[in-house]
């Protein structure tokens, strides 16, 4: 039979939820943020090694 009264765990899952989001949020943040870094430091690095050749 169905539980009456208030729902099971309801408040746990969303706050779980919201935490887990919010993790994977900073992770992707944290991975778009050092692909930029290494595009900043490969474009410097060719454009050293392009003025040490002419």
């Amino acid at each position: 039979m169905a539980k009456t009264g208030r729902e099971k765990n309801t408040k746990n899952k969303a706050k779980h939820s919201k935490l887990m989001a919010r993790k994977e949020n900073k992770k992707r943040a944290e991975a778009t943020l050092r692909k930029e870094r290494l595009k900043a430091i490969i474009q410097k690095a060719n454009a050293q090694k392009d003025d040490g050749e002419a």
